[in-house]
């Protein structure tokens, strides 16, 4: 998982990547770096960190190119190490490549053997660093037609940009499983990113989404479009949505503001509550408890004080540090919740032990009665597609019945949005989201061999 950035343009771009990268900050937290291009040779900085803490602004005055990437990363099964940071670089047959990716290979450990057997030495545990390897095999003198062939034998999930040192790159795996949307600016800017917020705040507007199987080539000749196979039945990850994405993102015609507004009506249908206050758990739960409230009539209070310098806790790479992070991250108000029977409104559990904590804490606040209400359907199966859930022994719903995970995070009474209910926030009614993590039904087989 991460956010990439990619941008084309007529005037130095590393300011820009900055700000853009600044915007996806909630996708990773754990690393950060850009490279540009000034015609002649790739220049990159990486840090560890948040990008308002690696760069400044002798770095950025250093990345001197009106072409460049971004990258900000959170680890998944690959580890939280200094030398996976993003963007990589590589030689091929006597050009630079530089590589952005989001998303999860789950060939990738057989691609890695595959490649070391015939001689390549791997400098990371990042599968980005696969597709790159593959790229420069293939790679003679045709971009296009070397990432062709690495998609003919990548699997997974990936939205991949590339910089050369006159163009950009980027592609979507066929299934579009990651989000990828390209944009420009009134300048002639182009701009492609993980989510709409980077294009907005650099001055631009979004276009349209990177399409499933698409490859997208920026140089000084224009914008071009290439495809990669046959068309697939598009499986959008629908957690997107649910959690990872910026409210103000609109990622393949769904709006995440609006899709979680209504999963709180919704679910105020599907599983109404007797309480005196509706709470969200900031920020994700926020659109959702509007919605329950708006729909019930049941008053909409904040009871949860976010401390804005924290990031994200699902996405922290260990279990102490998440449970750490959320009681720096979340604070009780008492005098709202005192006394009151409250319905806490938050967009999932994963492993339960955010949801434990929040309630024990609001309790311990004078809340009579802490009423959870989850605005997406219980998570019971690993993804193998980018977010952090390796195994079913982490997924409290996956060993667990409701009452069970009601029990186990002491809450008054329990309810998860229905799949049913999910799909009709989107207002979409084809069936083109990838649900696995609810329903075990995996778009791209997870057993390779």
């Amino acid at each position: 998982m991460g956010g990439i950035i990619g941008m084309f343009s007529n005037s130095p771009v590393s300011k820009k990547l900055f700000y853009g990268l600044n915007s996806l900050q909630h996708r990773g937290q754990e690393s950060c770096g850009i490279t540009v291009s000034n015609s002649e040779t790739l220049l990159r900085e990486r840090g560890m960190g948040l990008v308002i803490d690696v760069f400044d602004e002798n770095k950025l005055n250093r990345l001197e190119g009106n072409i460049g990437i971004g990258h900000v990363r959170y680890s998944t099964s690959d580890g939280n190490f200094e030398y996976n940071t993003q963007p990589f670089m590589v030689f091929a047959k006597g050009t630079e490549i530089s590589i952005s990716t989001n998303g999860n290979l789950i060939n990738y450990q057989i691609l890695r053997t595959r490649l070391e057997e015939d001689g390549m030495m791997f400098q990371t545990t990042s599968d980005a660093e696969v597709i790159l390897f593959l790229i420069a095999r293939y790679y003679k003198s045709d971009i296009v037609e070397a990432v062709k062939k690495t998609m003919d034998v990548i699997k997974g999930s990936y939205s991949v940009i590339l910089l050369l040192k006159d163009k950009l790159v980027a592609f979507r795996d066929n299934r579009g499983i990651r989000p990828l949307v390209m944009g420009g600016t009134k300048d002639g800017d182009t701009i492609i990113a993980s989510e709409n917020a980077p294009v907005d705040i650099i001055g631009g507007e979004v276009h349209r989404s990177v399409l499933p199987g698409e490859i997208i080539v920026v140089d000084s000749n224009g914008t071009k479009s290439y495809f990669h196979g046959g068309a697939l039945k598009p499986k959008h990850c629908i957690f997107e949505y649910v959690y990872f994405s910026r409210n103000d993102a609109t990622l393949d015609k769904v709006n995440s503001y609006n899709f979680r507004r209504r999963c709180g009506e919704i679910l105020s249908r599907e599983s109404p509550c007797d309480v005196d206050l509706v709470v969200p758990v900031p920020d994700s739960g926020i659109p959702s408890a509007i919605g329950y409230s708006q729909e019930t009539k049941i008053p909409f209070a904040e009871g949860l004080v976010k401390n804005r310098y924290m990031g994200r806790t699902f996405i922290k790479p260990t279990q102490e540090e998440r449970e750490m992070a959320v009681k720096l991250k979340l604070n009780p108000l008492k005098h709202v919740v005192e006394g009151k029977k409250i319905v806490l409104i938050d967009d999932s559990i994963v492993r339960g032990t955010t949801s434990a904590n929040l309630i024990r804490r609001m309790r311990d606040a004078g809340a009579k009665e802490v009423h959870l209400r989850i605005t997406s359907p219980p998570v019971r199966f690993p993804c193998y597609y980018g977010i952090n859930t390796p195994s079913r022994l982490n997924l409290i719903a996956a060993n667990n019945t409701v009452e069970e995970i009601r029990e186990k995070i002491d809450a008054d009474s329990l309810a998860f949005i229905t799949l049913e209910g999910m799909q009709r926030a989107t207002l979409i009614r084809d069936d083109r989201f990838c649900k696995a993590c609810f329903n075990g039904e995996y778009p791209v087989d997870p057993v390779v061999i």
